[in-house]
C-alpha cells in the first residue's frame, strides 16, 4: 500500500503517483477510473506548501478547522479559481455559519444539532451544500460519528426533517483494525439508504477503500509528507 512519499519527489510526481494508484485500484475493482475523487488533505499545511499541489493540477482539498480555512483559503481561491474545499473535521454548531460560507461540502454531519444548524445557515445564506453523514463504524467512544445502528434514522432525519442534501457517508476506521470490514459496513448502510457517496480511505488504505466502493478518498501524508506540527 502507498506510504508517505519522499519529500525529494516533486509535488507533481507525488500527485501523479497517487492518481496512478487510484486508477489501478479502480481498474482492479472493475470501476471507471473517474469514479473516485481525490481530496488532498491540506490541514496544518501553509499556502506555500499547498500551492505546488494546486499547480500540479489538484482542485479538491480537505480541511479540519474553520479558522484555519478562513485564514489561508480565500487568497488561494483568488489566485486559482475553481478550487473546492471540503470540511473533513468535526464541526461545532457555533461554527455552522462560517462553515457554510467557507466550504463546498461537509463530510462530518454526525448529530441533529449540527444538521439543523447547517440547514438553518444554508437557508439564510442561500447555499445548499452537499453533506455526508459521518458513521462511527468502530463505535469508538472518543471518535465523532453516529453509531451504525442509529445511522438509518439519522440519515432520514437529515433528509426529511432538516432538509439537507445528503450525498453519502463518511468513516474513519479504528487505526488498529483491518479497514476493509469498516468500508464494507459503510457501503452497506449507504446502499440501503439509497446513497451513492462514500468518503472513505486515507493515505495508507485508499486502494482498499476504492475496492469497497469509495467515491472520495482523503489523502494527506502521501501528498504533503508527514505533518511536523499538530493541527
Amino acid at each position: 500500500m502507498p506510504d508517505a512519499r519522499p519529500l525529494m519527489m516533486s509535488a507533481a510526481e507525488r500527485l501523479a503517483d497517487i492518481r496512478a494508484a487510484m486508477d489501478l485500484a479502480c481498474r482492479d475493482g472493475g470501476r471507471p477510473t473517474d469514479a473516485v475523487s481525490l481530496i488532498a488533505v491540506s490541514k496544518t499545511f501553509g499556502a506555500d506548501e499547498i500551492w505546488p499541489i494546486i499547480d500540479a493540477g489538484q482542485r479538491v482539498f480537505g480541511e479540519n478547522r474553520v479558522q484555519e480555512t478562513r485564514d489561508k483559503w480565500p487568497a488561494l481561491r483568488a489566485r486559482q479559481p475553481g478550487l473546492e474545499v471540503h470540511l473533513i473535521g468535526p464541526l461545532q454548531s457555533n461554527k455552522a455559519a462560517e462553515a457554510v460560507a467557507l466550504f463546498d461540502a461537509i463530510h462530518t454531519v454526525d448529530r441533529p444539532k449540527i444538521a439543523y444548524a447547517l440547514a438553518e445557515e444554508m437557508a439564510r445564506q442561500g447555499r445548499r451544500l452537499p453533506v455526508f453523514v459521518q458513521v462511527n463504524t468502530g463505535a469508538e467512544p472518543q471518535k465523532a460519528g453516529v453509531l451504525p445502528q442509529d445511522a438509518d434514522a439519522f440519515i432520514a432525519e437529515c433528509r426529511d426533517k432538516a432538509g439537507l442534501d445528503v450525498r453519502g457517508l463518511m468513516c474513519i476506521p479504528p487505526a488498529e483494525d483491518v479497514p476493509a470490514p469498516h468500508f464494507a459496513l459503510l457501503a452497506e448502510i449507504a446502499a440501503r439508504n439509497g446513497l451513492s457517496g462514500l468518503s472513505m480511505g486515507m493515505s495508507a488504505d485508499f486502494p482498499v477503500a476504492i475496492h469497497q466502493g469509495a467515491t472520495h478518498v482523503r489523502v494527506g501524508s502521501a501528498l504533503f509528507g508527514q505533518r511536523p506540527r499538530p493541527a
